[in-house]
């Protein structure tokens, strides 16, 4: 049996989509997969949970997660103590409030051409740079929901 590291994966699935923004997709997501399984880890330890049996997760929609790899990644890289946890993941839509006009706006991800989505993707606070307010033009607004990841609940035994 051949035993491949993660860092090879992800660079044979990247050669074989022939794609070098695929690759630094899947880097963010295992990035982001490692934070929540350190993070549901820290919290069952300071709970004193032997097994965690479920953990809910809440993604923003501004973080473009694609889900499938992310979920791949969270069962990937979860240790012994989360053998037979499962994982929920639910997303946040995005909504952006203009700070000059007061309006407030769904984001729209397909309205973006593709390197704002990716640059959006990796930094959201960069979303300033390239949305305006439908309304009046301003690009000063603040994200009022659908930003980050959130651990909403940890189950376990203790």
């Amino acid at each position: 049996m051949t035993c491949f590291s993660v860092a090879e994966l992800l660079v044979s699935a990247a050669i074989f989509l022939n794609d070098a923004s695929s690759f630094r997709l899947f880097m963010h997501e295992w990035a982001l997969a490692e934070a929540v399984i350190a993070a549901a880890s820290q919290i069952a330890k300071k709970e004193e949970l032997k097994e965690v049996t479920e953990v809910t997760i809440k993604v923003g929609e501004l973080q473009q997660v694609e889900l499938n790899i992310f979920r791949f990644a969270l069962l990937q890289l979860k240790p012994a103590s989360f053998k037979d946890a499962k994982f929920r993941i639910t997303r946040a839509k995005a909504t952006l409030k203009c700070r000059a006009c007061g309006h407030t706006w769904p984001f729209k991800r397909q309205k973006l051409d593709k390197s704002t989505a990716e640059a959006i993707h990796f930094v959201p606070e960069v979303a300033h740079a390239y949305i305006k307010c439908p309304k009046c033009g301003s690009p000063d607004f603040e994200i009022t929901e659908g930003r980050g990841i959130w651990l909403k609940n940890i189950k376990g035994v203790r």
